[in-house]
C-alpha cells in the first residue's frame, strides 16, 4: 500500500490538497513565470524551492523547472501569495 492511500477495503487515494493546513498550489504558465521573474528582478535559482517529490507537487502534476503560486488564507493579513521553484530530488 502506498503511503498516500487510506487503509480501507476500497483503497481510496488520500487527497493532500483537501487538508486544512495545505494551501492552494497552482503551476504558473511560461508567460506568468517570465513576468514574475522580470517583476521582481530575480533568477529562478533565487526563488524558494520545493522538491519534485513533495506530495502537493505530485498531485498537481508539476515538474522540475515549474514555478508554483502558493495561495494562503490568513485571518490577520488576508490572502498571501508566495512562489516556489520545483527542483529535482
Amino acid at each position: 500500500m502506498s503511503r498516500y492511500e487510506v487503509n480501507s477495503s476500497k483503497k481510496k487515494k488520500f487527497d493532500v490538497s483537501d487538508h486544512v493546513l495545505v494551501p492552494k498550489h497552482e503551476v504558473l504558465s511560461q508567460e506568468e513565470k517570465e513576468a514574475l521573474l522580470k517583476r521582481y528582478g530575480v533568477k529562478l535559482s533565487q526563488l524558494p524551492k520545493i522538491l519534485a517529490n513533495d506530495p502537493v507537487v505530485i498531485e498537481i502534476g508539476a515538474k522540475p523547472g515549474d514555478v508554483l503560486r502558493v495561495l494562503r488564507k490568513s485571518l490577520v493579513s488576508g490572502d498571501a501569495v508566495s512562489y516556489r521553484f520545483v527542483i529535482e530530488v
